[in-house]
């Protein structure tokens, strides 16, 4: 049996008030679905739940609408998830961005760091990969995509109470690869469980890591935990998905 599709719309949603849908989102459902008058459609906004929907003009916009509620519009998620992280290739930071949509962050921050290599993102590009993401995922709200931020300001703009999570998998010993074994994090897990309850933001830095003086800067802040991610250096996108998958896990809404 074919799934019902699913949109998100800016509009707000309530019974037998009908939704003039994009022209994309038209195009999608009418030329690519073949959907016709009558067929059924899901909506969401972010605001008023899940909506069943029937199909109820089919020009060149079409219109949708709702008819009964499916499903209630959640409380904001708590303890809340942020990510920041380091923009990279185009491919990999796409990836990043979809991910932490489907594993439930609230807000997806791009950080430049002194390492950050890419440093011009588009954010439009972003928003459509997570509205997507939301759609495919069942997800009923829609992540925050904020704009491009220096470390600095991207901390000092989080939340008071916000627990900051750090990936930093270098050691403390000058001129040993990737800085020996001395002064290297502990385990995530073990540190995400002295911090359940608190809204957090994990933080991702670039290829190559964190510099010595931003990882002195970050090990000096108050509320700032470093952590490791095991005996492998990951990738960037990889330890993104890594990190928030443990932070659901022990933290979010896995357990």
């Amino acid at each position: 049996m074919p799934t019902t599709p699913r949109l998100f719309v800016s509009a707000d949603l309530s019974a037998g008030r009908a939704v003039a849908l994009d022209e994309e989102q038209s195009n999608y459902l009418l030329r690519v679905l073949r959907l016709g008058a009558g067929d059924e459609v899901r909506l969401f906004n972010g605001r008023d739940g899940e909506w069943n929907a029937a199909l109820s003009a089919a020009g060149k916009k079409a219109e949708v609408t709702p008819v009964s509620q499916l499903r209630l519009q959640p409380p904001p998620a708590s303890p809340a998830l942020t990510l920041l992280f380091a923009p990279v290739k185009k491919d990999q930071t796409d990836l990043i961005v979809e991910k932490a949509t489907e594993l439930g962050a609230v807000r997806v921050v791009p950080v430049l760091t002194q390492r950050t290599q890419t440093r011009t993102v588009r954010l439009d590009r972003f928003r459509k990969i997570a509205l997507e993401a939301a759609e495919q995922t069942e997800r009923l709200d829609l992540p925050e995509i904020a704009e491009v931020a220096t470390l600095d300001a991207a901390l000092a703009a989080l939340p008071p109470g916000t627990a900051v999570i750090f990936c930093d998998e270098a050691g403390d010993e000058a001129g040993a690869p990737w800085g020996g074994e001395a002064g290297r994090a502990g385990p995530m897990r073990a540190v995400l469980n002295g911090l359940a309850g608190r809204d957090a933001a994990l933080l991702i830095g670039p290829e190559g890591g964190f510099t010595g003086e931003e990882r002195a800067f970050l090990r000096g802040r108050a509320s700032t935990w470093a952590v490791s991610l095991g005996p492998r250096i990951l990738r960037a996108e990889t330890a993104a998905i890594a990190a928030m998958a443990l932070w659901q896990a022990v933290c979010g809404d896995w357990g």
